[in-house]
């Protein structure tokens, strides 16, 4: 059968249909399925003259806002800006569009307004595309092996009922490449009470977590009573181990196991609360 007969015939049927009560719907739809051999629900569009639309046919509904005049400088600044999500980048915008201007050259002033009253879920909607395609976060976490005979693992968390007791843990600055050198943030949660103070190091060095460590202590209201902390080398050395144990009053200090996220529960949080977001 051509398509114009087709199409001849299944006019003729649609008149038909649109005359008849629900049970006479009911025994053509059957004959149709059985004769032409499609699906009830296609046959009653097609019977009821709902076609599906055709791919080349525009898409209904309200037109897109942004366009590519606004896509790239948001593209370049969430990248500039170590890949922010929508809450964080919406509020950095305006402080990052100097910054655009000295390295790209001045922007539309209609571009630069749509860029700042975007609002944080069409961010994080314009760049879902982006984001997906993003290799997952690399592990900058480097075993540190000499002390774990010495440092205790902590198998149970601390029954705190005081804020005294800390974790901490590093996360990269380093987009998607480890090498070379970039800043690292060492984050620092008190379990009992939530509190969190970040601190900025270059290169992670054991000397350098010291002194941020001292610093952090010198500026807290109570003193230390127990450290936790991964596996990473940055934590696992003799400096830090002198540092808590060298005192009148020793910190207890003790480290999670291997490839257990949830033995650091509050700092992790943080650290994509605080840091990563």
């Amino acid at each position: 059968m051509s398509q114009q007969v087709a199409e001849e015939v299944l006019g003729r049927m649609r008149e038909r249909y649109a005359r008849r009560g629900r049970k006479g719907k009911g025994r053509m739809l059957d004959e149709f399925c059985e004769q032409w051999g499609y699906s009830r629900k296609h046959a009653i569009k097609l019977l009821s003259g709902k076609r599906p639309p055709k791919a080349e046919e525009e898409r209904r509904g309200r037109p897109a806002r942004y366009g590519e005049e606004v896509l790239e400088p948001l593209k370049t600044i969430w990248q500039a800006g170590e890949q922010m999500r929508g809450k964080r980048l919406a509020a950095a915008i305006p402080l990052w569009l100097p910054y655009y201007r000295k390295r790209f050259g001045r922007l539309p002033k209609w571009v630069e307004r749509d860029l700042c009253e975007m609002s944080p879920a069409t961010i994080d909607r314009l760049l879902a595309p982006i984001r997906c395609v993003i290799p997952k976060r690399l592990c900058g976490t480097k075993p540190g092996s000499l002390l774990k005979t010495q440092i205790p693992v902590r198998t149970d968390h601390w029954d705190a009922t005081e804020p005294r007791y800390l974790e901490a843990d590093t996360v990269a600055h380093c987009g998607q490449s480890l090498a070379e050198d970039f800043v690292w943030t060492v984050t620092y949660t008190d379990i009992y009470s939530g509190w969190t103070a970040s601190r900025a190091v270059w290169n992670k060095g054991a000397t350098q977590i010291v002194e941020k460590t001292r610093q952090l202590e010198g500026e807290l209201p109570f003193p230390i009573l127990g450290f936790d902390c991964d596996n990473g080398s940055e934590f696992l050395n003799h400096h830090l181990l002198r540092y808590f144990s060298q005192r009148r009053r020793p910190v207890g200090f003790t480290r999670s196991r291997p490839y257990h996220k949830d033995d650091n529960a509050h700092v992790e949080q943080k650290n994509w609360s605080r840091v990563r977001l």
